[in-house]
């Protein structure tokens, strides 16, 4: 229903690593930061999840507003948000953060990382997808922020690691990039 819905309005389908995390965690109050039109919240809203869209971008958010409107949608909150505030105050059992780390000010990343972790539920779970910039794969894309080699899984130390690796992946345009993918679980 959601590829549907996401067509229907020129939206790509949802992040595969964001469908694959929906095949171990049951839907729940969960965030979508820089959730830009709304392409992984609305196919989390279909699966039943409880959804704050956040994103800098007015006119995206708007754009989410209508089709949540247009469609029925209640289960979506879409809200303009600046990630660089590292200031949530909602607490969540699922926050995804897809290929929006490498957008924000590169001196508020650790404090983003740290509000994500406050703010998740014990048991509750953080996917993080974002470019690498690395000695064997430099980054041809200037990104305002890149990860460097092992920089998240040691922000996520005492987590459970559901998924981790570091590989290098072809962006839509062909551009070859390495990227940090992780699911990571919080203690209870």
């Amino acid at each position: 229903m959601t590829v549907d819905i996401n067509s229907r309005y020129g939206l790509n389908p949802a992040h595969s690593e964001v469908v694959e995390a929906c095949k171990i965690i049951a839907p729940c109050d969960a965030l979508d930061m820089g959730c830009s039109n709304g392409r992984n919240a609305l196919y989390l809203g279909q699966l039943g999840f409880n959804i704050s869209a956040i994103d800098a971008n007015p006119s995206a958010i708007d754009m989410l507003k209508t089709i949540c409107h247009e469609q029925g949608i209640a289960n979506i909150q879409p809200q303009v948000y600046d990630i660089n505030t590292a200031n949530l105050n909602e607490d969540y059992g699922f926050i995804s953060c897809t290929v929006t780390l490498m957008f924000i000010e590169p001196s508020c990343v650790a404090d983003v990382i740290t509000d994500m972790q406050k703010r998740t539920l014990a048991g509750g779970y953080n996917l993080i997808v974002c470019a690498m910039n690395t000695a064997s794969h430099p980054c041809p894309v200037p990104f305002p922020f890149t990860l460097k080699e092992s920089q998240l899984s040691e922000a996520y130390q005492g987590w459970e690691l559901i998924k981790y690796n570091e590989d290098v992946g072809t962006m839509h345009n062909g551009a070859q990039l390495q990227f940090a993918t992780m699911l990571a679980r919080k203690p209870e």
